[in-house]
């Protein structure tokens, strides 16, 4: 079951709001200690014990605009029912954005670019200073846009059979829409609004994964990779997506 530990009512929890988070531990010592700490800095503290109440969590609660009601997870690896990174992979895959930051016991540089790689933001390997677990927090949700009664402005993209709409995040290709992850469409949509300019994945690594970002460059190749298989007919021989050797990458044909 999942569990509002420190919310008085849960259904009366406005979740859609900008200052919740989900804790996805199942050590009850550490998921505690973790609500506690983000509460005392004024977040709505969502908790869930296990992997598959997590999943099942995740798949019901929707807002209306089909977000996930959170606006970050903190998600353990080691979970029973379903793991981490299933869980991860799964959100990715459904083409949905909401940030995650990884707990882990397993440490090594492999375990952290996996993790980070299949689409979460943060990495933090265990025992871990709770301070630093809500720094990288703010961190993280101060990189997400700011909250505003405002819509944002609509911008449509076209390039030859390709249709990216940057409202409704939506992305055409071959009169077909496709699910892309949140770093898969924010790439997408920096090439297709600079045509032929080349990136250096330096450069990339900067604007989509954040100047603090622990990783290194071949982050960026595993994503061109998947957004490829997801838009060219033959990956193998793309035409959308062009490796400039010795440079990087660049979009739409020389």
């Amino acid at each position: 079951m999942y569990t509002n530990e420190l919310t008085e009512d849960f259904g009366k929890v406005n979740i859609g709001q900008k200052n919740c988070i989900l804790v996805v531990e199942d050590d009850e010592i550490i998921r505690q200690m973790i609500a506690i700490a983000l509460q005392d800095k004024g977040y709505i503290v969502i908790t869930v014990a296990d992997g598959l109440s997590a999943f099942e969590y995740l798949k019901n609660l929707k807002t209306n605009t089909g977000e996930l009601c959170c606006n970050l997870i903190i998600l353990d690896l080691m979970l029973p029912g379903i793991n981490g990174l299933d869980i991860c992979r799964w959100l990715r895959h459904q083409g949905n954005a909401v940030p995650i930051i990884i707990l882990s016991a397993k440490g090594s540089e492999t375990d952290r670019i996996l993790g980070l790689e299949i689409g979460a933001d943060d990495y933090l390997s265990k025992p871990f200073g709770i301070r630093e677990l809500v720094a990288r927090c703010q961190a993280v949700l101060r990189r997400q846009p700011s909250n505003s009664n405002i819509l944002p402005q609509t911008k449509v993209y076209k390039y030859k059979d390709i249709t990216l709409n940057t409202y409704n995040f939506q992305v055409l290709v071959r009169n077909q829409y496709i699910k892309l992850s949140r770093k898969e469409f924010r790439l997408l949509e920096l090439f297709i609004s600079s045509e032929k300019r080349v990136w250096s994945r330096e450069r990339l690594l900067d604007l989509i994964w954040g100047e603090d970002f622990v990783g290194d460059s071949k982050t960026v190749d595993v994503h061109i990779c998947w957004l490829r298989e997801k838009l060219e007919l033959d990956s193998s021989n793309p035409e959308y997506i062009i490796t400039v050797r010795g440079f990087g990458y660049r979009f739409g044909s020389s």
